[in-house]
């Protein structure tokens, strides 16, 4: 079952079918791809990973869910957080933010909660997030959670054409209580 997590001036919930069309279009940003393992994204591209989510329970270790980030009081879609289950007790995740939503701090609310969720409901032992070397803003948000640096990957992965570099971050449950601020 997918969490519902309300945070203040957002929440946290389930992707719904009428999501998709926003979706698409803050995915097919350049500035919202630039970091992200898609250059382009389409309607059809939004579909197919809704439809991928409904085969399998929230959880389900081996597979990646999207979350939704709405506004708490009109319920619009600003971004998303996704959550991939590594194994019963590890979990990485990621996030992307609407450009016209970005540095309202939502993405700290919502990372934080997940995180908290993540720790405190589902019991899970380690988090991780890794991000591209360059994407300042990311690492930012990681560290203002909580998260630690734990490796820079020099030149580890062919992206968009080019080498490019990441920061792997990682945070555990025993942690998180004094980390959470």
């Amino acid at each position: 079952m997918y969490p519902s997590i309300a945070c203040g001036p957002i929440n946290i919930r389930a992707f719904e079918e009428s999501d998709l069309e926003t979706f698409a279009a803050y995915r097919a940003r350049p500035e919202v791809a630039k970091y992200q393992s898609w250059t382009t994204y389409t309607y059809e591209d939004a579909v197919r990973l809704y439809t991928a989510m409904l085969e399998h329970p929230f959880g389900t270790p081996g597979q990646w869910f999207q979350l939704a980030v709405a506004l708490e009081a009109s319920d619009v879609l600003v971004g998303d957080l996704a959550v991939h289950f590594i194994d019963e007790e590890q979990v990485e995740v990621g996030f992307t933010m609407s450009p016209e939503h970005q540095q309202q701090g939502y993405s700290t609310f919502a990372l934080r909660h997940l995180v908290d969720y993540l720790f405190q409901t589902m019991n899970k032992h380690r988090i991780i997030s890794t991000v591209d070397a360059e994407n300042a803003a990311a690492s930012r948000l990681l560290e203002k959670v909580g998260f630690r640096q734990e490796a820079h990957f020099v030149e580890n992965i062919f992206f968009k054409g080019a080498w490019g570099s990441e920061f792997q971050y990682g945070l555990l449950r025993r942690e998180w209580p004094e980390r959470a601020g």
